[in-house]
């Protein structure tokens, strides 16, 4: 049995309202690394006093034994994991709605994001975009899902003038080879 590939695209746009259908599943190219400084920036970044997240002698006395990442952060990382594959094009993000946590996550865990297409329809008031839902979760080096979740954004049509390309043009001849 021979196995048949695609061809990369020569140029990447990222995808637009009418390359989803419903059932479409998309798994991130790359995994990210949560790190110690990562969860103590954000944490003090968004004024979360909340010992759990950057006093490691107090999170050894929980039964957790070390310090959480931040759930927000977490959030954070799995949506932007999925973007490439789903928002890139987004032009409002809607809702998240259904947030589950059934696992922690600890410095040191590398996520990566999954998301299927549940529902799409076109815009009412804005022609140029259509609404996209979908769920998408987390999941850790060892298989192990670490967060859940739905959500909804706009994205445009590929004919929309905001997603026009804005390359710049140059009449430079090149320098080099």
């Amino acid at each position: 049995m021979t196995q048949q590939h695609e061809t990369a695209p020569k140029i990447w746009r990222g995808r637009f309202f009418e390359d989803f259908e419903v059932g479409d599943v998309f798994r991130s190219r790359l995994g990210r690394t949560m790190t110690e400084v990562d969860n103590i920036w954000f944490t003090a970044l968004t004024m979360n006093t909340n010992q759990m997240h950057f006093n490691t002698a107090y999170a050894e006395t929980t039964r957790f034994g070390k310090p959480l990442m931040n759930s927000c952060l977490t959030l954070g990382v799995i949506c932007g994991l999925s973007v490439p594959d789903t928002s890139e094009n987004g032009t409002a993000n809607l809702s998240w709605t259904d947030i589950k946590i059934p696992a922690p996550v600890y410095a040191g865990d590398t996520l990566y994001a999954e998301s299927e297409i549940l529902s799409l329809r076109g815009s009412a008031s804005r022609p140029n975009v259509g609404i996209v839902g979908l769920r998408t979760r987390g999941i850790n080096q060892d298989g192990v899902v670490v967060m859940e979740f739905l959500r909804s954004f706009m994205c445009y049509r590929r004919d929309a003038p905001e997603v026009a390309d804005r390359f710049p043009q140059t009449i430079a001849e090149w320098g080099v080879g």
